[in-house]
């Protein structure tokens, strides 16, 4: 018996084996089965208000996608973390899709200092990030899809349209302390003060991620703009700080018509959880609107809502990034028949996709992309109302032409430069270089 037991014994221990082995290979087939996608959005912090509903367009898209039949015959899979407006955890997460959930992509990110976070991972571990957000500039990688604006294709325009349309004269330059508001107010120094702005018509000023105590700030606001010039605040003011801000400048009586306000961060989505009506008149420029009037715009919208389920939602100019850049990411590993990296980095640049507002966005060699510039005016039901747009779309550049170090430099990721920071005196690569 003793015998018999033992051979039990090694039986079951076999047919436990064979059942491991087999459920093993099986989760291993369904992982093939499947092309796992990253989301990689704050759904908790300062930047959860911004970021949410980034990661539910994901969703939306790649279920869409799913229902078209997934690609290269494998349905996607989203993969969604939460790095909190963590900035470092963004890159532990970055670290994390790509290595454990072996994600084919990754779109996320929306601060910069987030994007940077992240950047050395991406290229370390040669993935693809797509950035769906405007930033600073001053950046192209092999690894990176910049599917927001550049300066050229919002802060600049913006400038131009309130000291050509609104004679604006006094400058109030507004930001987040980090990275992307520094850049772009170094930027937009270095253009008013070659337009002929003197210092003394220049006020810049930083407060941190999530400041909301704004009283003595728009009380300097005011007080600078009472010096008989027509002022404007161009704000690149980030995240929910952006509430307080808005509501003490109702609170102080601070009117569009006094000293307008030119937000590049603020959209349908920011302006949802506002009182909107003392902002009415103040602006935002973004490439897309939900108000646009284009029969794709009406479609997304619709799409949006019943995806949702709630009515009341609405869209912006992130969520249209991100639309681009899932389509044209899917075009790219269609046309490249693989996810693997270097090829569909290759076959992305020169695929071309309608964007929501009548045009064509198209990928670019310096890996940014081709957008229509919009100039919108806050109405009292949170919506834009377009003032001003480029009569065709705008090549975003990569390297600011307003920066001395930066004017010579270029990105082309195409032989035989194949590289984001290409002096074009010396004939040098100073950057990533592949």
């Amino acid at each position: 018996m003793k015998i018999l037991s033992n051979s039990f014994r090694k039986l079951a221990t076999v047919t436990a084996l064979s059942a491991a082995l087999i459920g093993s290979a099986t989760s291993a087939r369904a992982e093939e089965d499947t092309i796992k996608v990253g989301v990689l959005h704050s759904l908790s912090g300062t930047m959860a208000i911004s970021e949410t509903t980034l990661k539910d367009t994901m969703l939306m898209l790649i279920d869409e996608q799913n229902k078209k039949g997934g690609l290269l015959g494998k349905k996607l899979e989203a993969v969604v973390v939460d790095p909190a407006s963590n900035w470092p955890l963004f890159a532990e997460k970055a670290r994390e899709l790509l290595t454990k959930d072996k994600v084919a992509s990754i779109f996320g990110c929306w601060t910069s200092v987030s994007r940077k976070s992240v950047l050395p991972v991406i290229e370390e571990l040669n993935g693809i990030l797509f950035y769906p957000v405007q930033y600073e500039g001053e950046e192209s990688s092999k690894n990176v899809f910049y599917t927001g604006a550049a300066p050229n294709q919002q802060a600049i325009p913006a400038v131009d349209y309130l000291m050509n349309d609104l004679k604006v004269e006094r400058w109030i330059l507004a930001g987040t302390d980090y990275v992307y508001p520094r850049t772009t107010n170094k930027i937009l120094e270095a253009y008013l003060k070659g337009k002929g702005v003197k210092d003394k018509d220049i006020m810049i000023n930083y407060t941190p991620f999530g400041h909301s105590d704004w009283q003595s700030i728009v009380a300097d606001i005011k007080k600078f703009g009472s010096a008989g010039k027509k002022t404007a605040v161009v704000s690149t003011i980030n995240g929910d700080a952006n509430i307080p801000f808005y509501k003490e400048l109702g609170n102080q009586g601070v009117s569009a018509q006094d000293i307008p306000v030119v937000a590049f961060s603020v959209g349908e989505e920011e302006l949802s959880g506002m009182d909107t009506k003392p902002l009415v008149g103040h602006l935002a420029a973004w490439n897309y609107f939900m108000s646009v009037d284009t029969t794709k715009n009406a479609a997304f919208i619709q799409q949006w809502k019943d995806y949702i389920k709630d009515p009341k939602r609405v869209t912006n100019d992130p969520m249209e990034a991100h639309y681009i850049g899932f389509n044209m990411w899917v075009k790219a590993v269609e046309k490249a028949g693989t996810t693997d990296p270097d090829a569909v980095q290759k076959a992305l640049i020169g695929v071309e996709f309608p964007n929501l507002t009548g045009g064509i966005a198209k990928m670019l060699p310096n890996h940014h992309i081709s957008k229509p510039v919009l100039i919108g005016e806050i109405q009292d039901d949170g919506q834009f109302v377009t003032v001003w747009q480029t009569n065709k779309v705008v090549d975003g550049d990569a390297w600011s032409d307003f920066l001395p170090d930066s004017k010579p430099i270029i990105a082309d990721w195409t032989a035989p430069i194949s590289c984001g920071n290409y002096n074009t005196k010396t004939k040098k690569c100073s950057g990533q270089n592949y």
